[in-house]
């Protein structure tokens, strides 16, 4: 699965871990993570990620 970049903090999310502390498990593709989902390092929106080696 791929790997995610905020591209205001350098925050990745890897679908490996998830994020936990947001209510996404372990194992949920970044295109799967509700939309009004947010940055758990700098708040910002989903919509602020770009897929890493894209």
């Amino acid at each position: 699965m791929d790997k995610w970049e905020c591209t205001s903090c350098g925050y990745i999310y890897d679908p490996a871990y998830g994020d936990p502390d947001g209510g996404i498990a372990p194992g949920t593709p970044f295109e799967d993570i509700p939309d009004d989902w947010v940055c758990p390092d700098c708040g910002v929106s989903k919509s602020m990620f770009v897929k890493v080696g894209a």
